[in-house]
């Protein structure tokens, strides 16, 4: 049975830092383009960050650009979310994402993924 399962979500002060993690049972990471998605409270869930299965590299949602680092951890079977500089607007529920197969154009779509964990909650009071 696939099973991701995120932890390090908290409450942090403006500019502090958090690291997220999501690891995986029951599939290799390694094989899978893993991404994380965010959803705030009456708001819509969004892309934050995606890491590609083949070290073909990454993406990051405008928002988060030069402050969000998604990286794995083979060893693991993990992939991490390093916060840093958080903001207000950054508070939401983090979710990761796994798939196979995901296109260049569509890894900021919730549909283009397959598993997904049950998120962790990340506040960051204003």
């Amino acid at each position: 049975q696939v099973q991701l399962v995120e932890s390090g979500g908290g409450s942090m002060q403006p500019g502090g830092s958090l690291r997220l993690s999501c690891v995986g049972s029951g599939l290799n990471l390694r094989d899978y383009n893993v991404a994380w998605f965010r959803q705030a409270p009456g708001k819509a869930r969004e892309p934050v960050a995606c890491l590609w299965n083949n070290n073909s590299g990454t993406r990051y949602a405008d928002s988060v650009k030069g402050r969000f680092t998604i990286a794995r951890d083979p060893a693991k079977n993990m992939v991490v979310l390093q916060l840093n500089s958080l903001k207000p607007e950054d508070t939401a529920v983090y979710s990761c994402a796994a798939s196979l197969y995901v296109g260049s154009t569509s890894w900021f779509l919730s549909s283009a993924y397959d598993y997904w964990g049950q998120g962790t909650q990340v506040t960051v009071p204003s």
